[in-house]
């Protein structure tokens, strides 16, 4: 999975596009980050920068963009709409894919550190990486605004978490932390009334709506139905139609889907229809991935089909593309970042041509990963074969469950195919290094045990998920559909297949390599994962025998 975290920084521009332009150039600057989005507002004097990219430089690409702030924005002379600490007013970071929570807090936490060290402003954590309850809210730490720190920073209780407590004129506070994903996301109705779409927010919305008391004739509050929720409703005359648009603050505790289908059920209770839905801005491939999913279940269609499929059934059963196209590629965010795979994605010719060729590379390790997926790829179908028939309701949780791990391995498989060549590569980098110094020669070795290392654990990673796929087609030939026995027991010799070309890869690999305790323990773990193989394909091979008597 790649590892990404998002960072969502707001600045107090919004009118200088020179200004706003420059601090973005500081983003685009860091390899291995990608700027998603700018956002300036003229009235607010704010513009919101979206940037995504691995932990490992996440942090470096935030702190460019707060130092270059600080060089260019005054809040001497800074007003506008939109409440504000300093020049930097927050940078949360937001784990989106590989990462944690606990993973954000650590970045923010490294950040926050540098700003107060280099740039001499006072930083204060919140959310996540709060280390008081009361800063876990951006408001609470904001109270006042710019104009209040002078004083508030003579107060001990708002001594800063980062830097010292001393008021920087030009670059004020800056807050920073660590949050869920927050999808901002608008449910479209048949209807141009937005006091019917206020109802159908206030009944959704976590803080819900307020009613008189008939006995009391006091005003009570009754909560809405969605927790994590923010909403309100509104007209847009663009579309000629009212939406109810919503804050989902945590989509794992709330999922897109079920915001969906609340607010359908009560614009059904107010006379009116949800005719689709708009997202407004980037979504974590996983919130299409559970919504595709969940619209399939409801079907009692095995949820074991591609990510493609899970995405287009999300995308088709909430109406995403009611008011313009929805562009998978550019609305989700992993999708941003994902480059197809120069072989995984070729058509079989040009692959086997590719393959054919004087080139060492692509060779046997791709052609093992490969095996590994047109393995899990067979034990996939048996299992979409199976789920779906009455007579096999005893098994059909289990066959769903192994077409989505099947999927999975799929996936693993075919990212390994360019991985192992690349990693190849890597070692032919290495080895024209030049040698004409003793340094030199430490540097090329150097490289040399890198690049072998990795040389190794590609394969070793092959090698050990082969495991999972001889597994997969052994129950499949156990429990699937009979009338496709063969393609399981196909799947099992290719999961076979897989492995002992991984071992291969793993074994050759080692040969001469100068670290015999890494030797010993890979050849351990290699050794037993190829025995576990053999195991199960033999197991696979004896149930094929039996039913071809």
């Amino acid at each position: 999975m790649t590892r990404i975290v998002e960072c969502v920084p707001n600045f107090s521009e919004g009118r200088d596009m020179e200004i706003i332009d420059r601090i973005a150039a500081e983003v685009r600057a860091v390899e291995g980050v990608e700027l998603l989005d700018v956002d300036p507002g003229k009235d607010t004097n704010r513009t919101v920068v979206t940037f995504a990219g691995s932990p490992e430089k996440i942090g470096e690409a935030a702190f460019r963009a707060i130092r270059k702030a600080a060089e260019l924005i005054d809040m001497a002379k800074h007003s506008g709409a939109h409440a504000r600490l300093g020049a930097t007013d927050v940078c949360p970071f937001v784990p989106v894919s590989g990462v944690t929570m606990a993973d954000c807090v650590e970045i923010a936490r490294q950040v926050g550190e540098r700003v107060a060290r280099e740039l001499a402003i006072p930083v204060y954590l919140y959310a996540e990486a709060a280390t008081r309850p009361d800063r876990r809210r951006l408001p609470d730490i904001r109270r006042g605004e710019y104009e209040a720190l002078p004083e508030k920073l003579k107060n001990e209780d708002f001594k800063p978490d980062f830097g010292a407590a001393e008021f920087n004129p030009r670059s004020g506070a800056t807050v920073i932390g660590a949050r869920d994903f927050l999808i901002a996301y608008n449910v479209n109705l048949n209807t141009r009334d937005v006091g019917l779409a206020n109802k159908i927010a206030k009944r959704v919305r976590e803080k819900g709506y307020t009613v008189k008391n008939p006995q009391t004739g006091k005003k009570e509050t009754v909560p809405g139905t969605l927790t994590g929720v923010q909403g309100i409703g509104w007209y847009i005359d663009e579309y000629n139609m009212a939406q109810v648009s919503v804050n989902i603050l945590n989509f794992h505790e709330t999922p897109l889907h079920r915001v969906f289908e609340e607010c359908d059920r009560f614009a059904r209770e107010f006379g009116v229809r949800v005719t689709g839905s708009e997202l407004v801005g980037l979504i974590p491939l996983e919130a299409m991935v559970v919504t595709g999913k969940h619209f399939l279940s409801k079907q009692g269609v095995s949820t074991g089909v591609s990510e493609k499929e899970l995405v287009r059934v999300a995308v088709q059963s909430l109406g995403l593309d009611e008011l313009a196209p929805f562009d998978a590629s550019k609305r989700i965010i992993e999708y941003r970042f994902r480059r197809p795979g120069r072989l995984a994605s070729m058509d079989t010719y040009a692959f086997t041509e590719e393959l054919a060729s004087d080139s060492p590379a692509p060779g046997g390790g791709s052609v093992s990963a490969l095996m590994g997926s047109l393995s899990a790829g067979l034990s996939t179908m048996v299992a979409n074969l199976t789920s779906g028939k009455p007579k096999f309701k005893p098994v059909r949780e289990e066959m769903i469950r192994l077409a989505e791990e099947g999927q999975e391995l799929i996936a693993f498989f075919n990212d390994a195919i360019d991985r192992d060549t690349e990693a190849f590569n890597r070692i032919m980098d290495a080895l024209s290094l030049p040698k004409g110094s003793e340094e030199e020669i430490a540097l090329r070795k150097e490289a040399l045990d890198v690049a072998t290392r990795g040389a190794v654990c590609v394969p070793l990673g092959v090698l050990e998920k082969a495991v999972r796929a001889v597994t997969l087609a052994h129950a499949a030939a156990e429990k699937g559909n009979p009338n496709s026995l063969s393609d399981a027991g196909v799947a099992g010799l290719a999961a076979a297949a897989c492995a002992r070309g991984a071992w291969y890869n793993v074994s050759i690999n080692l040969m001469g390599y100068e670290d015999r305790t890494f030797v010993r323990e890979t050849l351990e773990k290699a050794n037993q994962w190829m025995a576990q193989v053999e195991e199960a394909a033999a197991r696979i091979h004896g149930i094929m025998e039996k039913a071809l008597k």
